[in-house]
């Protein structure tokens, strides 16, 4: 038995290939499929079917149009109230793939219908654990709104501990999420690989005998999760088509502007710092890298028109391919070589970039913090007030115009988002794209923890 791994670094997931040299099964694909169509061919296998664990909160899932365009069996819950047609399992179901032989185990707790999959071939075994059992933790219980969280929780404490305890030690342990998912829960470890003995001895349900005080830790330990979540679970459920990767319409500057005029996100997806640099007046920055799909996902209210300026067209592919997963489907237009290509007519403007070491120590400036609440507790500058970027876009205009506003994240990715939009709401902005566990320390400014 073989399994591959095709990872989505910027979700924090993992899609699973499984072979046995001439047939294979893929376990939650992600939506751009052509990488999953990429490794069959590169394995030199047939895929035979596809599962999911479950219904996915925080990506588009690949299956249907995976299955639609392999002729491969599609395996979702039976209790899943999907809109297309699927083959249905449920616990205990066995599917034999060539010398495979895959058994679905329910595992409630990140979803009511939750699924695992263990995998047997000649005397190996191994178990895609989906969003229940990650690598020390498990799947965040909270997605499916308060009235159900004790419940799933509770759910999740003993679906975990019940494959720990049904499976051999050597079984190798396959998660979905929890390589930087906001779909995992807090306590999980630095591994990226491990099998069923390795849970036993660290992870939180197994080493927490008593269930009340595992769903305390575990709801204790949530953080904030994209407002975008909330529309994955309704795309999955209605059966995602295969993505259109096509370049977008080429647009020129009076579109551009127009777009920008009526509230339209034109996306300029270089380097944040060119970005600073040089850009047309209005834009938003969003760098086309692994955190585009979770952060852009964050920000923008959903349903925004998109378009894309970038310096290449790979980097407009780039963004495509991250906008897709989130269902963030085919752009109105872009333009490349963005400002120049627009003309000489093109509104360009500009914004400094800092680091922590240069923040002002007077209050004649004004440092918003644009991360998440948990963050912002744990640790903030002195004086600096609180914006969490899901609330930029809307609350901007309320920030002052007599002041220079000095925006930072955690390490400058979602400061530049968040700068961007400011701007585009007429503030005057710095950008402080420095890391804020080394920078903070050397700032003028004295750090705010629980302690001071």
């Amino acid at each position: 038995m073989r399994i591959t791994t095709i990872s989505t670094e910027g979700l924090g997931d993992r899609s699973y290939v499984v072979d046995d040299g001439q047939v294979a099964v893929v376990v939650d694909p992600q939506r751009d499929v052509d990488r999953v169509l990429a490794t069959l061919a590169d394995l030199d296998v047939r895929l035979v079917a596809v599962l999911e664990t479950h219904i996915h909160n925080d990506y588009v899932s690949g299956g249907l149009a995976l299955a639609r365009m392999t002729g491969a069996r599609y395996l979702v819950n039976g209790d899943d109230p999907v809109t297309f047609d699927r083959e249905p399992i449920a616990d205990g179901g066995v599917v034999a793939v060539g010398d495979l032989a895959v058994r679905a185990v329910s595992s409630p707790g990140h979803t009511h219908t939750h699924l695992s999959y263990v995998v047997a071939h000649a005397g190996d075994e191994a178990v895609c654990t989906g969003g229940s059992m990650l690598y020390g933790t498990v799947g965040r219980t909270d997605l499916l709104g308060p009235a159900h969280t004790d419940a799933l929780s509770r759910a999740q404490h003993s679906s975990v501990r019940g494959l720990a305890g049904s499976l051999d030690g050597t079984t190798a342990v396959y998660p979905t999420h929890g390589f930087g998912s906001f779909c995992a829960s807090a306590g999980g470890g630095d591994r990226d690989a491990g099998t069923i003995a390795d849970e036993r001895r660290e992870n939180i349900a197994c080493t927490t005998d008593d269930e009340d005080a595992f769903v305390e830790t575990l709801l204790a330990g949530l953080t904030a999760h994209p407002p975008y979540y909330a529309h994955m679970g309704p795309l999955n459920l209605a059966g995602p088509q295969a993505p259109d990767l096509s370049p977008p319409q080429t647009c020129d500057l009076a579109e551009v502007l127009a777009r920008i005029d009526r509230g339209d996100w034109v996306l300029d997806v270089r380097d944040r710092r060119a970005f600073a640099a040089a850009h047309v007046a209005g834009s938003i920055s969003a760098e086309a890298s692994g955190s585009m799909a979770t952060y852009v996902g964050w920000a923008i209210p959903w349903g925004t028109p998109i378009t894309l300026l970038a310096d290449t067209a790979e980097q407009i592919a780039t963004a495509q391919r991250e906008l897709v997963r989130i269902g963030l489907d085919r752009p109105l237009g872009m333009a490349v070589g963005v400002p120049d290509a627009l003309g000489p007519e093109a509104p360009v403007t500009t914004y400094r970039v800092a680091s922590f070491s240069d923040v002002p120590a007077a209050d004649d400036v004004l440092v918003v913090d644009v991360r998440r609440p948990d963050e912002w507790a744990q640790g903030h500058l002195e004086g600096a007030v609180h914006l969490p970027l899901e609330r930029i876009a809307a609350e901007a205009h309320h920030l002052p115009d007599d002041r220079e506003l000095w925006v930072h994240c955690q390490s400058g990715y979602r400061s530049s988002i968040g700068a961007s939009l400011m701007a585009r709401a007429g503030k005057d902005v710095v950008l402080i794209d420095d890391d804020w566990d080394s920078g903070a320390p050397r700032a003028p400014r004295p750090v705010v923890t629980p302690d001071s």
